[in-house]
């Protein structure tokens, strides 16, 4: 790929005068080739502008540049359109030319800009409608060689927009965006969906449900986000109306998707299209059900009352309340006795979908960067108990294991000081005390937080609240592993389930032990009290599902590393039979 040739970036102020005077004079005063390429090769754009500090931007491809650009001009008019702001702002015009540019090549940067820049901290909406990915084209083996000439050449221009690729993609916004390239799986996913909609939409249908079955890393979240804005698009240019709501019962994640709903320009045209699952069931009725509703991490809705939540089951008021409702789920991923789902329960759903040939089933791990033996190994530990020898890769997926806390620490801070893995954060399962509406009674200690010997560090969220108001500004929005000062906490599973980490170190607490070969989970040892009290069932009785529910606990842990896992084991028998599985 070295013999690739640089992209050709310009950069002018966005009105006509600029852009007559760089057709007519600078352009003719470039080299020839420079000429043809930019008069006569297909292009790709960008338009960006700042409101309020933050940037708006218009991501483009186009045959003819200059015709195109001034079609911008003259839409100007129009003072409902975005090209307006372009006479009102002191907008900007990049112009990117490659010798390879071909019709394919060009949309498929379009796109990949589109996601960068609306992954970008100060872009504030990304004024396209939708991408159109390609597929196999010549040269697509060139695509991320020119993708990354070009966005180091617009970082040189301007580095406030054009943030590094690595900050790019650690974003919990990049890996949540309905704009990624989907894979085939999830492809014939979505279309199975849009099908099942417009036929259920068309003909009136009510209480229809599609069901997802996908383990953690399958790409649920991507396909979810996807369709819901492609619902979006279509409905647009074909000037329908369309009430569609995505929901998810997870603090950090609906935070993410707002985000997207806001960069996207859903949220101001549509309004608040994102909720809480008991937020839409409080404000929507049986009598009036909106058009779709998507639901991520399906396994996260409660199947009994608490709080402001006084119903017996949230998927059941939600398909009440819409026509289609479309699930993600994973039981595998269940944490709470709140959110257990009665066996008999959850078949009766997914026996509803499959009857209707609405089943789906995503099993290609999309995470995780390891091979089938690593998955083998992970999947021993969290769904079998068994102990197996560890995989030993040279260039993957690395599983570490240490006999000191302060070591796989250690390590994670080192990590985290690299470019490309910068998300690497300490995770714990919940055995130590945490309490968000007390101190705790011991005065040495001004946080809550993980203390194995002499080594200790507070749980998630302890450090925010010693933030400057500057510093709390700087990080709202951010997911948890996003923020700069969890480096020095623990996270757990209340604040890392459905995101990503670079490396994940892991410290079994605890309520993770071995005896006589065999990994088991001891309730009794946990500090989860939402795993660990009595559920009470459909029948009446009280049951406990804590072993369960720790497990599950486990998994959600070790599946969050993309490049790696490092593991502390607190209970002696259990750190010992790692470090043999080692060798």
């Amino acid at each position: 790929m070295t013999n690739i040739a640089k992209p050709i970036i310009k950069q002018i102020k966005d009105n006509r005068e600029a852009l007559d005077f760089f057709e007519n004079v600078l352009l003719p005063a470039e080299d020839e080739k420079t000429q043809e390429i930019i008069a006569n090769f297909p292009t790709v754009y960008i338009h960006n502008w700042q409101d309020s500090g933050d940037f708006e931007v218009y991501v483009g491809e186009s045959n003819d540049i200059f015709k195109r650009t001034r079609q911008h001009y003259d839409a100007a008019v129009d003072k409902s359109k975005w090209q307006r702001k372009l006479m009102e702002k002191d907008a900007r015009l990049f112009i990117i030319g490659h010798e390879h540019f071909n019709k394919s090549l060009t949309m498929d940067i379009e796109n990949r800009l589109m996601h960068y820049m609306m992954s970008a901290e100060r872009v504030k909406h990304v004024h396209n409608l939708r991408d159109n990915p390609q597929t196999s084209y010549y040269p697509v083996e060139e695509l991320d060689e020119i993708f990354g000439r070009i966005w180091r050449g617009l970082r040189k221009e301007n580095k406030e927009l054009f943030p590094t690729e690595s900050a790019i993609k650690d974003s919990a916004i990049y890996k949540a965006s309905p704009l990624h390239k989907l894979t085939k799986e999830q492809k014939d996913a979505r279309e199975l969906i849009l099908q099942k909609v417009s036929k259920a939409l068309e003909n009136g249908e009510t209480r229809q449900l599609i069901f997802i079955d996908g383990e953690a890393g399958t790409g649920k979240t991507v396909l979810n986000s996807s369709t819901f804005y492609e619902l979006y698009c279509q409905a647009e240019e074909e000037e329908k109306t369309l009430k569609c709501y995505l929901l998810v019962n997870h603090d950090e994640q609906i935070t993410v998707y707002e985000q997207i709903a806001e960069k996207l320009g859903l949220t101001a045209k549509y309004g608040k299209v994102v909720s809480k699952p008991t937020t839409f069931i409080n404000n929507h009725s049986e009598d009036d059900p909106v058009d779709v509703v998507f639901v991520d991490e399906a396994h996260l809705l409660l199947t009994q009352g608490k709080q402001s939540y006084h119903g017996e089951n949230q998927l059941k008021d939600i398909i009440a309340r819409a026509r289609v409702t479309v699930v993600m789920f994973d039981e595998n991923q269940i944490l709470t006795t709140e959110q257990f789902w009665e066996a008999q329960i959850l078949e009766h759903y997914r026996n509803q979908a499959k009857a209707a040939e609405n089943h789906i089933v995503l099993d290609k791990q999309l995470r995780m960067q390891a091979d089938p033996v690593t998955m083998d190994w992970i999947d021993s530990f969290t769904k079998k108990g068994q102990l197996k020898e560890i995989p030993h890769t040279v260039d993957g997926y690395q599983i570490k294991v240490f006999d000191d806390p302060e070591m796989l620490d250690l390590e994670i801070q080192k990590k985290a000081k690299e470019k490309d893995s910068a998300l690497s954060r300490v995770l714990a399962t919940y055995d130590w005390e945490y309490s968000q509406k007390r101190k705790p009674d011991d005065r040495l200690r001004a946080y809550w937080e993980v203390v194995i010997g002499k080594w200790h560090k507070p749980w998630n969220r302890e450090l925010g609240a010693e933030l400057s108001r500057k510093e709390k500004r700087k990080i709202s929005g951010l997911a948890w592993a996003e923020q700069p000062q969890t480096i020095n906490e623990v996270g757990s599973t209340f604040t890392i389930q459905g995101f990503d980490l670079n490396y994940a170190g892991v410290i079994l607490g605890p309520s993770v032990k071995y005896r006589n070969g065999k990994i088991i989970f001891a309730p009794s040892e946990s500090h989860n009290n939402k795993a660990i009290r009595n559920r009470t069932m459909s029948d009446g009785t009280k049951q406990k599902f804590g072993e369960m529910l720790i497990q599950h606990e486990v998994r959600v842990l070790m599946t969050r590393g993309v490049n790696g896992m490092y593991i502390y084991a607190c209970d002696p028998e259990l750190r010992a039979a790692l470090l043999k599985a080692v060798k």
